[in-house]
C-alpha cells in the first residue's frame, strides 16, 4: 500500500513538473512575441511616414467649360473680376465669355488678358425684339439666350472666337459645360462636384425662386422631385446655375439649344428636354443637401451725385475704367 501511494505521489509530481515546464515555455513564447511586436512598432516609428496620396495631374482631369454671358453696365467689371478670381482657383478650366455686343469691348478684352485663365472671347448682339424695353422687369424676357447659344456653336466646332482660344475641343474630349452667370456667387467646391458628370448633374441653388434654396429632392441616390414654389410642373424646375452637362452629350445632341421663345422660367427646360429625362439626372453636392452656389445680385448703383456733378461739368473722369 505504501508503495502504491509513493508511486501516485511520484506520478503527480512528475505531471506537475511537466505542466509547469509547459507553462514556462508558453510564457517565454508570449514574451518573445511581445518583444518582437515592440521591436516592429519601434521600427515603424523610426520609418518616415508615407507620402500623401497625390491628386490627379491637371492634364488627367476633364476640362470644365464655363459659359458666361455678359453685357455692359456699371457693375460689369466688378462682377467679372469677382468671378474670374473664383475660376482661377479651379484647375483645368476654360472660360467662354460671351459679350452681348456687336464685337469685343476693351473692358472685357483687357480683363480676360489679365485674368491668367484659359479663355475664349465671343460676342453676339441680342436681337432688338428680344431686348428688355424701358421699364420692363428683368424676368419678362429671357436674357443671355443668344450668348449661351453662341458658346454652344463654338463648342460644336463652328469657331468664331474674337480672342483667346480659337479652336473648339476635338470630338471625344472629356469635359463638362456649366452656364455661370456673372452675378452669382460660386464655391470652388462646386466645380469639383460637376467635373465627372456623365450626363446632366444637378444640385441646389441658394436664394432663388423666392426660397432659401431651390433644387432637386433625392431618394436612394435618385432625383424624385424638386423643391420649388414657382411653377413646379415645369419639365425641369431648376435654375441656370443648378446643372452641368457633359461635353460628349452636348456634342451628340446638335439640336439641343436654348429657346428664346420659351415661356418664363422654361429656358433651362428648353435645353435639358433635348438631353436627358428627369429620372436620369445625377445628384451632386451630397445628394443635393449642400448649397454651393447662390443666386446673388449686385444692387444697381445710385448715381444721383454723379449726375449732379456731370450737370456742373465736374463728372468723374471717363478715362478711369470702373
Amino acid at each position: 500500500m505504501k508503495l502504491k501511494l509513493k508511486n501516485v505521489f511520484l506520478a503527480y509530481f512528475l505531471v506537475s513538473i511537466a505542466g509547469l515546464l509547459y507553462a514556462l515555455v508558453q510564457l517565454a513564447e508570449q514574451l518573445r512575441q511581445k518583444d518582437l511586436r515592440i521591436s516592429q512598432l519601434q521600427a515603424d516609428l523610426r520609418r518616415p511616414p508615407p507620402a500623401p496620396a497625390q491628386p490627379p495631374e491637371p492634364e488627367a482631369l476633364p476640362t470644365i467649360y464655363v459659359v458666361t454671358p455678359t453685357y455692359a453696365r456699371l457693375v460689369q467689371k466688378a462682377e467679372l473680376v469677382r468671378l474670374s478670381q473664383t475660376l482661377s482657383l479651379v484647375p483645368r478650366l476654360h472660360w467662354l465669355l460671351v459679350e452681348d455686343a456687336e464685337g469685343p469691348t476693351p473692358l472685357v478684352s483687357g480683363l480676360l488678358a489679365a485674368s491668367g485663365l484659359l479663355f475664349t472671347h465671343l460676342a453676339v448682339l441680342t436681337p432688338k425684339a428680344q431686348r428688355l424695353r424701358e421699364g420692363e422687369p428683368g424676368w419678362v424676357r429671357p436674357r443671355g439666350v443668344e450668348q449661351r447659344n453662341r458658346a454652344l456653336d463654338w463648342l460644336r466646332s463652328r469657331g468664331g472666337a474674337v480672342a483667346g482660344e480659337k479652336d473648339p475641343p476635338p470630338p471625344g474630349t472629356l469635359g463638362v459645360v456649366y452656364f455661370a452667370d456673372d452675378d452669382n456667387t460660386y464655391s470652388r467646391e462646386l466645380f469639383e462636384e460637376m467635373r465627372w458628370t456623365r450626363g446632366v448633374s444637378v444640385w441646389p441653388v441658394g436664394l432663388v425662386g423666392g426660397l432659401r434654396f431651390e433644387g432637386p429632392r433625392v431618394q436612394d441616390g435618385r432625383v424624385v422631385g424638386f423643391h420649388t414654389a414657382w411653377e413646379p410642373n415645369r419639365p425641369f424646375p431648376v435654375d441656370m446655375a443648378g446643372f452641368a452637362v457633359s461635353l460628349p452629350l452636348l456634342l451628340a445632341k446638335p439640336n439641343a439649344r436654348f429657346d428664346a421663345t420659351a415661356p418664363r422660367g422654361h429656358l433651362e427646360s428648353s435645353l435639358l428636354s433635348h438631353l436627358v429625362d428627369p429620372k436620369d439626372l445625377e445628384p451632386r453636392a451630397a445628394n443635393c443637401t449642400r448649397v454651393l452656389v447662390w443666386h446673388t445680385r449686385t444692387e444697381k448703383p445710385k448715381m444721383k451725385q454723379e449726375e449732379q456733378l456731370q450737370r456742373q461739368g465736374r463728372g468723374s473722369d471717363p478715362a478711369v475704367e470702373v
